[in-house]
């Protein structure tokens, strides 16, 4: 989800916790301060429980796991002795929290590489039923020009399923753009589930089915399945750890749809109804099958260190695709969300691709809880500084002709719902002029999702 949330008011600064035996033996749990969320959404992500010796290590992961849930602003943990001895063997851990807006009627805001920065309206409710169930639907158009590209979305989406550690995430997405980059009107409609089965600790079986509908083009149906390994210590704001994912999809075998021509026009229908009408686009499949029919190799690999107030970040990207992509679906480099060292253009597209980035984050400021007007969140700032490396490339192995790279630096807003507004300036000696960004999410949740 991609809302904005605007407001203004008195910053609150959070208390400390109050400090708990190590060691001592858990005689019973409590919460405060849930209004909106139910107790089983905070007992599952628990490791100090009833009965077993209190740990503080163990509390720094359960409130990692906790924030990862972008329900709370502040976590904290207080400790109260059992009986009368002065040296407490026994205690009561109560767990205080401090919930994030619930309700977000607000802006709406998404920035990709091929419509930039788009604006609207949306309703969200993070916390449905109390349940950690998301819920939003928004309208979005481009800034520049007003209405020129719109888009129109439904997502919801949760950590767990009936109470089973089963993430899912479902996206419904109804399109109205010219794509630039690639040269085509996109009149599409998008249906996607995506499920993460978390069978153990730190692995998980990925699952992903979607529809698109690209009107007069193609209808394509996708199938995917998956693992991945998260030794992260964090989701959000990752500071410690390895993530490794590897995805096989298969995308296509839908109803074919065939471009032919006729004088200076030409036609997009199906086999049986080939008239619909005239389409003036040069990219088409005239005289062919515009169906598509293509594996996709998925690699996403990301390993973080901290030293101190310094967190270094490696990440690589890899989609290799073999069978039949058509132009709609090549991948384009440059942008915040892809390659910092140009803006896109239909000068770089490719049918499979490589995106490589080494990132230095320096925290000028931790996570801190506020609230503004009653409505509590939370915000940090970083300062970032690396590197970016691309390759795009349509057949066989990649070549130095075929590779990007560029460095870039800039200040990352840590916030809610966003994880992050990125502020930067990338600079290419290929190109020879710096140029700015803004961006919303990590890069590599953004160069995921790309213009969806």
């Amino acid at each position: 989800m991609v809302t904005i949330c605007l407001a203004g008011g008195a910053f609150a600064e959070p208390a400390a916790p109050a400090a708990c035996p190590e060691g001592a033996s858990v005689s019973s749990v409590s919460f405060e301060g849930l209004k909106h969320t139910k107790s089983r959404v905070v007992e599952r992500e628990l490791l100090n429980r009833v009965g077993e010796a209190f740990s503080m290590e163990k509390f720094e992961i359960e409130k990692a796991r906790l924030q990862d849930l972008d329900l709370f602003t502040e976590i904290t943990v207080s400790c109260d002795k059992v009986g009368e001895l002065a040296e407490p063997t026994s205690i009561k851990l109560t767990y205080h929290f401090k919930e994030i807006f619930r309700w977000i009627p607000a802006p709406a805001g998404k920035k990709t590489d091929r419509d930039g920065l788009m604006l609207g309206l949306a309703l969200a409710n993070i916390n449905v039923l109390g349940e950690d169930i998301r819920l939003e639907v928004q309208y979005r158009t481009t800034v520049d020009p007003f209405f020129d590209k719109n888009e129109y979305a439904l997502y919801a989406s949760s950590p767990y399923m009936f109470g089973l550690p089963l993430g899912w995430n479902f996206e419904f997405l109804v399109t109205d753009s010219y794509d630039n980059i690639r040269g085509f009107q996109e009149n599409s409609i998008l249906l996607d589930i995506d499920l993460d089965y978390k069978f153990l600790p730190n692995l998980s079986l990925l699952g992903t089915a979607a529809y698109r509908m690209l009107d007069g083009m193609a209808n394509l149906p996708e199938f995917g399945l998956g693992f991945a390994f998260d030794y992260r210590d964090s989701k959000l704001d990752t500071r410690n750890g390895v993530y490794f994912e590897y995805m096989l999809t298969h995308v296509g075998e839908g109803e074919e749809i065939v471009a032919f021509c006729a004088g200076d026009y030409e036609f997009a229908g199906s086999w049986d109804d080939p008239w619909d009408g005239p389409e003036d686009n040069p990219k088409n499949c005239c005289g062919k099958s515009c169906g598509e029919n293509y594996w996709e190799l998925l690699t996403d690999a990301r390993a973080y260190k901290t030293f101190g107030r310094f967190v270094t970040g490696a990440t690589a990207l890899v989609r290799y695709r073999p069978g039949e992509v058509k132009f709609f679906d090549y991948y384009y480099h440059g942008g915040a969300n892809t390659f910092r060292g140009h803006e896109a253009d239909s000068g770089s597209l490719g049918v499979h691709e490589a995106l490589l980035t080494l990132e230095e984050r320096f925290v000028l400021m931790e996570r801190h809880a506020a609230s503004i007007w009653g409505i509590n969140f939370f915000y940090g700032v970083q300062l970032v500084a690396g590197f970016d490396g691309s390759l795009l490339w349509d057949k066989g192995r990649p070549g130095w002709d075929n590779y990007e790279g560029a460095v870039y630096g800039g200040i990352h807003l840590v916030i809610p719902a966003l994880d992050r507004i990125r502020f930067e300036v990338g600079y290419s000696p290929d190109r020879g002029e710096p140029v700015f960004y803004f961006g919303l999410f990590d890069k590599v949740t953004s160069s995921r999702w790309r213009s969806r």
